[in-house]
């Protein structure tokens, strides 16, 4: 009998174990589950919705090493990312990609300009920017460096985004916000 309930015990743990290593390395190379915290995104996320980030979209990192697995593509234009921001590593920013590398970016008179035209994109075009911070003076034509992205906050009066900060390395992507999963009222796709 006490080896039977050894046996079961020893099952239980495995399993347990079994089950944490998958969910691991689910977490560290396919997905990440992140939760708002503040109104920089509102109005497409709001403080409290949970959203599911897909790490293999842009290539999961390989952890405790600067090397990344490669992805499908690299972030295109006007769509959400999660990442790294330069000012403080120890969180995960969520924003807008306005600026790829080389692109040109002027925020005037609450407009995004990329490459000297005027954004129309309903995502960006929506949405009034404030002319703030070292990066996004008045007057200011920001050039996007090799390897960087300019990201901003749907709320721009808000966010702390790159007209404060700078770039995002994009060493320091983690993924792409595929959709809001909770609350229920709130799931859908984000774009």
């Amino acid at each position: 009998m006490e080896t039977r309930k050894k046996g079961v015990v020893r099952e239980w743990v495995e399993s347990i174990v079994i089950a944490a290593a998958i969910a691991i390395f689910l977490r560290t190379f396919f997905f990440q589950i992140y939760k708002i915290p503040t109104t920089s995104m509102v109005p497409t996320l709001k403080p409290g919705d949970k959203i599911f980030v897909s790490k293999v979209t842009y290539g999961p990192k390989i952890p405790f090493t600067p090397l990344r697995i490669p992805g499908w593509r690299s972030p295109v234009h006007d769509e959400i990312i999660v990442f790294i921001p330069p000012h403080d590593r120890k969180k995960a920013y969520i924003k807008r990609v306005i600026g790829l590398p080389g692109d040109t970016i002027e925020i005037k008179e609450g407009n995004v300009y990329r490459n000297g035209t005027l954004v129309t994109d309903a995502r960006v075009a929506r949405n009034f920017y404030y002319n703030q911070g070292d990066y996004g003076k008045e007057g200011a034509v920001i050039v996007v460096p090799q390897e960087k992205y300019f990201a901003l906050g749907d709320n721009s009066y808000a966010s702390l985004d790159s007209r404060f900060w700078g770039f995002v390395d994009e060493q320091d992507v983690v993924g792409k916000a595929l959709f809001i999963w909770w609350p229920p009222q709130r799931v859908t796709m984000l774009e």
